[in-house]
């Protein structure tokens, strides 16, 4: 029997990343999670739902050179923007970053005290 060509380690890994027991995965993804081991592969549906359930993008699970990239990726307009920021200089980019660090801070610290606003 020739082992499967879908690599098990990673959804092992997504898995224990995600703090997901095999069963949990299993409920999850609506199959069992015996994929892990590499002697069966899933169907393409399961492949996806893997996907989606930890935001990688398809190609990362069967194929050794696929790089880790979320599979629901920033939008388009988000993207352009960044791209524009090469036309800042060092200061103005530490500015924005010292900006979003403070509104990610804050958001951290609303949804730890439960606070709105």
């Amino acid at each position: 029997m020739m082992p499967s060509p879908f690599h098990g380690e990673r959804l092992k890994a997504l898995r224990t990343e995600a703090g997901w027991s095999q069963a949990e995965l299993a409920e999850k993804l609506g199959s069992d999670a015996r994929y892990e081991n590499s002697k069966v592969a899933p169907g393409l549906e399961a492949v996806i739902r893997m996907a989606e359930a930890f935001n990688v993008s398809v190609d990362y699970l069967p194929f050794d050179n696929a790089e880790r990239r979320p599979l629901n990726a920033p939008s388009r307009h988000v993207d352009a923007r960044l791209v524009d920021l090469d036309q800042l200089s060092d200061e103005e980019r530490t500015t924005i970053a010292n900006v979003i660090d403070a509104l990610v801070t804050k958001a951290k610290l609303r949804l730890i005290t439960g606070g709105a606003g």
